[in-house]
C-alpha cells in the first residue's frame, strides 16, 4: 500500500500521508479552515463541527468534519462552498448564543460575515469543544474533570460537582480553553481553580511560589523523582 495519497483541495493537487486528516493536510497547505475545538496535541474530536468542508468522492457529495476524516485517493475537498458556509455561519451563531462577545467567536463571526445571533442568548461561557476535558485525561492523566448533562444542560464540571480529589491545579484546562471561562489565579502562595484551593511550592532559595505542591508531588510519582527534586525553582536550580 502507498504511504502517500494524491488528493484536491480547493482546486489544489496535493499529496499527503495516507492516514492523515484533511485538516492536517489544508493546514499543511496553507489553507485556512476554522476550527474551535482541534488541538495538534489531543485525539480529533470533531465537536465545534467549524471545520465542516464538502467532499466529492466519485459521485457523492456530502459535508464532514474535516478534522476527523481522513484523506483518500482522488478525494476532492471544498472548504467555501455556500453549502459549507451556510452551516459555518449557523454553527457560529449557536456558539454566539452561549457566548455572544468573546474575542475569538467574535473574529470567526466577522470572517464569515455574521453580526449577530439570532437565537436567543443564554449565556454559558462555554462552549462545549472539550478541549478541558480531554487534556486533562488525554496529557496530564489525571481526568479530574468530564461532562454533566445531556443537551442545553450539557456543561464541563468536577465529580458531583465538588472539590475535584484528583485535580492537581496544574492549570492545563484553564490556559488550554478557547473563550477563557474557566478561572484560576493565584494569590499568597495559594492557586484557585475549579473553587479549591491549592497550596504552591516555595522555592527553599529564592522564596518565590512557583508550582502546586499536589502537581509536584505527581510529577515526582510518576517520574520517580528524589523528594528534594522539587525544592527550587527552575530558575535557582
Amino acid at each position: 500500500m502507498e504511504e502517500t495519497v494524491k488528493l484536491t483541495i480547493d482546486g489544489r493537487e496535493i499529496t499527503a500521508s495516507r492516514g492523515a486528516t484533511i485538516l492536517e493536510v489544508a493546514r499543511e497547505a496553507n489553507i485556512y479552515i476554522p476550527t474551535l475545538c482541534h488541538n495538534e496535541e489531543l485525539v480529533p474530536y470533531g465537536a465545534c463541527r467549524l471545520c465542516l468542508v464538502e467532499i466529492i468522492h466519485g459521485k457523492r457529495s456530502r459535508l464532514v468534519a474535516s478534522c476527523i476524516y481522513e484523506v483518500a485517493p482522488g478525494l476532492e475537498v471544498k472548504t467555501a462552498t455556500d453549502r459549507v458556509l451556510n452551516v459555518r455561519r449557523l454553527v457560529i451563531e449557536l456558539l454566539l448564543s452561549r457566548n455572544p462577545k468573546h474575542p475569538t467567536l467574535r473574529k470567526i463571526a466577522d470572517e464569515l460575515g455574521v453580526e449577530e445571533t439570532r437565537f436567543e442568548i443564554d449565556f454559558k461561557g462555554c462552549i462545549l469543544c472539550g478541549q478541558c476535558v480531554r487534556t486533562c485525561r488525554e496529557v496530564v492523566g489525571v481526568a479530574a474533570i468530564g461532562f454533566k448533562g445531556r443537551g442545553v444542560t450539557r456543561k464541563v464540571a468536577t465529580p458531583f460537582d465538588e472539590s475535584p480529589a484528583d485535580c492537581i491545579a496544574c492549570g492545563s484546562c484553564s490556559y488550554i480553553c478557547p473563550v477563557e471561562v474557566i478561572p484560576m489565579e493565584e494569590k499568597n502562595g495559594i492557586r484557585t481553580i475549579w473553587k479549591t484551593d491549592f497550596p504552591m511550592q516555595k522555592c527553599v532559595q529564592c522564596g518565590r511560589y512557583f508550582a502546586p505542591i499536589k502537581q509536584l508531588e505527581y510529577f515526582r510519582k510518576i517520574a520517580n523523582l528524589p523528594e528534594s527534586y522539587f525544592e527550587k525553582c527552575k530558575n535557582c536550580q
